[in-house]
């Protein structure tokens, strides 16, 4: 089956924010510095500590979420050639063949390590830090997004 596509930035900045949130690191990360911001507030509505603890833990909750939900998606994107190319892709029982202007590669189904989905695209990846995100809306008929689903589950495991 051989779609053709191009990147929408809006699209490819939330798939790359879908990205970071996803990561057990960064999860980790934001779950601890919730509970401690909350504890702050608690303590800090209790009397227990100053306002500039609160300030503090308010701050780096404020500029976590920042980094993470623009300046990281953000800096990838505009790092990347890729987001900016046309792509003709070839998914068939044998391996992966993506086409540009500049040439192309093929992969073996076996370099890839797992796919996931999200609303927009399907992420083909190579190890847990390095993707291609392949967009849903490149399959033109619901047939053949389905037969691609299949085909990524047959292959790959999530």
């Amino acid at each position: 089956m051989i779609i053709h596509f191009e990147y929408d930035k809006k699209q490819v900045l939330q798939a790359l924010r879908y990205h970071f949130i996803s990561r057990p690191e960064i999860r980790i990360l934001l779950i601890l510095l919730n509970v401690f911001t909350i504890l702050s507030a608690i303590l800090f509505f209790m009397h227990k500590i100053q306002p500039l603890s609160f300030l503090t833990f308010s701050l780096l909750w404020f500029l976590l979420l920042i980094t993470i939900w623009r300046l990281l998606p953000l800096s990838v994107y505009k790092r990347s050639q890729t987001f900016k190319d046309q792509f003709s892709m070839d998914l068939n029982e044998q391996d992966v063949v993506l086409q540009t202007e500049r040439g192309s590669h093929a992969w073996q189904w076996r370099e890839f390590s797992s796919f996931l989905e999200s609303p927009h695209f399907f992420y083909l990846y190579f190890n847990s830090r390095s993707f291609f995100l392949v967009p849903k809306d490149a399959f033109k008929e619901q047939d053949n997004l389905q037969q691609a689903r299949a085909l990524l589950k047959e292959k790959l495991k999530k």
